[in-house]
């Protein structure tokens, strides 16, 4: 059974930080993404890795603030956000795929939920002014 569990979400003030935690078991992947969704809005992805060579890419709303990493263990992949803005108030999501990968065009394509085979049921993420 799959299994993909989000955690670390919470309340912060704008110009905190919080590191979100993605564990996944059942399923070997080497892709992964973060996705969030707003309330009222259409879900957007966030940011992805590569498992394999631990590229990673980011949407530009988020460049330069959040980052994706993985353990050595290769157990956990976080996503470390810092200088959050109320902006970034959202549910965020981890998914998961196996897949062909060439990074060329994962960079194109990283955003697409429908890429991702698995998901999490996301941890909340509210940040104040």
């Amino acid at each position: 059974q799959v299994q993909v569990v989000e955690s670390g979400g919470g309340s912060v003030q704008a110009g905190g930080s919080l590191r979100l935690s993605c564990e996944v078991s059942g399923y070997t992947y080497n892709l992964m993404g973060w996705f969030r969704q707003a309330t009222g809005k259409e879900r957007e992805g966030v940011a992805s890795m590569g498992i394999g060579d631990r590229s990673t890419y980011y949407a530009d709303s988020v460049k330069g603030r959040f980052a994706v990493s993985q353990d050595n263990a290769e157990k956990t992949v976080y996503l470390q956000m810092n200088s959050l803005k109320p902006e970034d108030t959202a549910m965020y999501y981890c998914a998961v795929a196996f897949s062909r990968y060439d990074s060329s065009w994962w960079s194109s394509h990283w955003h697409e939920d429908q890429r991702y085979n698995y998901w999490g049921q996301g941890t909340q993420v509210t940040v104040s002014s």
